[in-house]
């Protein structure tokens, strides 16, 4: 079913923004519209909407700003390839070195805002591959980051972007783009 025929608002960009402009538009809009709370998750069928209550309940009793979804605490559901669970644990990793903040599934786009996260997201969202550089930026802006257990399923629909030969670039990118922005936001705040 289209969003469309369900009558959904929606916004539709008028060129590609790439996943960081299209996420941070979303962060534009929510602020716009005074909403208190903003959801990321992917539409390719891996966050299932049944899952949702698992962020919203830490974040609307403020125990956190950020809430991600987590496949790797539990380990139930859809666990990922061998491959891109060493990419995860390499961020995961380098995150932690980074901020002190351990977060086991840094890639997951599943997520849940409070209002002040999103008002630092408007500001800034980075555009290519961005969860595990938005750990660094919304830990360096002092806001709190919880993980929660979640299931997730394998992939229904759209391929990913980061492919077998692709997957050492994206690893040397997001590793120098994080560790830039952690070094820009330890000097210029």
């Amino acid at each position: 079913m289209k969003l469309k025929e369900l009558k959904a608002n929606y916004l539709s960009n008028p060129i590609n923004l790439g996943i960081g402009g299209t996420v941070q538009l979303g962060f534009i809009y929510a602020a716009k519209n005074n909403f208190d709370v903003a959801i990321q998750m992917d539409g390719d069928g891996q966050h299932p909407p049944s899952e949702l209550h698992k962020l919203m309940e830490p974040l609307l009793n403020n125990k956190a700003d950020v809430i991600i979804g987590s496949r790797f605490i539990d380990k139930e559901g859809f666990q990922s390839s061998v491959l891109r669970r060493f990419g995860i644990d390499y961020f995961s990793k380098l995150n932690k070195y980074l901020t002190g903040v351990s977060i086991k599934d840094s890639t997951s786009g599943y997520r849940a805002y409070n209002k002040s996260a999103i008002k630092e997201l408007i500001k800034y969202y980075p555009d290519e591959y961005p969860e595990p550089e938005a750990i660094i930026y919304l830990t360096n802006k002092k806001l709190t980051i919880m993980e929660v257990p979640v299931i997730m399923n394998e992939r229904v629909a759209g391929v990913s972007s980061i492919r077998r030969f692709t997957s050492i670039y994206y690893m040397v990118k997001v590793s120098l783009n994080t560790l830039f922005l952690h070094l820009k936001m330890k000097t210029n705040g």
